[in-house]
C-alpha cells in the first residue's frame, strides 16, 4: 500500500529499509547502460523497465524506492537533444514510475518514493562526482539544482534525496536549493574514510544539515561498506536526526574503464552494527540487489 504516514514519522519509530542500485538491476534485466544519460535514460526509452526495476525491490523487502532521476539534468537530457519540456515530464515520470511499482506491489506496508537529485557531476559523466571541487560557486550550484528540484518536488515525491554529494560546498548550495519547495529531504555524502570525498572533514559536513528543517536524515550513500560505521555515528552525533546509509557493494568504480574492479564486502550481518551507530534508514547502492535488499530487511527483523 502506499503511505499512510509520513517517512518521517516511521523513522521516529523505528528502522526503515531502502531499496537498492538502480543502473545494477536494470543491467542483470538485460538493459544497456552505456550511455552518459545512465539509467535516466530508460525514462525516455523503456520506463516499464524502470517501473519493474522498483517493484523488485518492493518485493525483496524494501520500504523505499529511490527514482531514477540521479542523472537527470536539463543539461545532461538538452547534450541528447531532448528539450526542456520533455525533460521535466521525465523527471515527473521517475517518480510515478516507483509510484506505479508501489501499487503494483501490494505490499501490507506502507511503502514511499524518494526523488533521487545527484550531484553536479553525475551531469558531467566522468567520475568528477567522486571528487567535487569542480570550480563552481555555492550560488552557482544552487542555481543549477534549483530547477530540476522544483520539477521533482511538484511530481510529490514523499522525500528528496539529495545523495552522492562529493562536497560541503555543494550541500550548502542542495540545502538552500530545497528551500520552500514543501518536500522534506535527506542529504547523504559520498565519503572516504572519515571526510567527504572533497576531503572535508565530515563533522564539517553533516553540521550543515543539523538546524536544516527540511532535511529529516542524513548520513551517507555510496561508499565503501567499511567506511558506514564511523559516518553514521558522526552524523548521529552531529546533527541529532536520523541516519540514513545506503553503502555500495564494496568494489571499486573505474570511471575511465566504466567498470567496477574488486570483490563485494558488502554482508547483511553488518547491518546490527549501522543501526546501533544510528542508522534508521538502511538499504544499498551500486552493485547491490534485491538479495542484498532482502538480507538487510531478514536482518533488522531478526534485530
Amino acid at each position: 500500500m502506499t503511505s499512510t504516514i509520513t517517512l518521517a514519522e516511521a523513522l521516529a519509530a523505528g528502522t526503515v529499509v531502502l531499496d537498492g542500485g538502480m543502473s545494477n538491476q536494470l543491467e542483470s534485466a538485460g538493459h544497456d547502460l552505456s550511455d552518459e544519460l545512465w539509467s535516466a535514460r530508460l525514462l525516455a526509452e523503456q520506463p516499464e523497465a524502470v517501473t519493474e526495476a522498483h517493484l523488485a525491490y518492493f518485493r525483496a523487502g524494501a520500504d523505499v524506492a529511490i527514482t531514477a532521476s540521479y542523472q537527470a539534468t536539463f543539461e545532461g537530457f538538452a547534450q541528447r537533444g531532448i528539450a526542456r519540456e520533455r525533460a521535466a515530464e521525465l523527471m515527473a515520470l521517475s517518480v510515478e514510475s516507483a509510484r506505479e511499482a508501489a501499487r503494483r506491489a501490494r505490499a501490507p506496508r506502507p511503502l514511499w518514493v524518494a526523488a533521487s537529485a545527484g550531484p553536479y557531476g553525475a551531469m558531467l559523466a566522468d567520475g568528477s562526482e567522486y571528487r567535487g571541487r569542480y570550480g563552481l560557486s555555492v550560488d552557482e550550484l544552487e542555481r543549477f539544482h534549483r530547477p530540476r528540484l522544483e520539477v521533482l518536488a511538484a511530481a510529490g515525491p514523499d522525500v528528496l534525496a539529495l545523495e552522492t554529494v562529493p562536497d560541503a560546498d555543494e550541500a550548502a548550495a542542495l540545502l538552500r536549493a530545497v528551500r520552500g519547495l514543501g518536500v522534506p529531504a535527506w542529504l547523504t555524502y559520498s565519503v572516504a574514510g572519515d571526510r567527504t570525498r572533497a576531503g572535508q572533514p565530515l563533522e564539517e559536513a553533516f553540521a550543515l544539515a543539523a538546524e536544516a528543517d527540511e532535511v529529516i536524515a542524513v548520513g551517507v550513500n555510496c561508499c565503501a561498506p567499511q567506511d558506514v560505521d564511523g559516518a553514521a555515528a558522526t552524523a548521529a552525533r552531529v546533527t541529532g536526526k536520523p541516519v540514513v546509509v545506503y553503502p555500495n557493494s564494496g568494489e571499486t568504480w573505474d570511471a575511465e574503464a566504466r567498470a567496477w574492479t574488486g570483490r563485494s564486502t558488502f554482508t547483511a550481518g553488518q547491518v546490527k552494527g549501522w543501526q546501533q551507530a544510528g542508522a534508521r534508514l538502511i538499504g544499498g547502492c551500486c552493485r547491490v540487489g534485491p538479495d542484498g535488499i532482502s538480507g538487510i530487511a531478514g536482518a533488522l527483523e531478526a534485530a
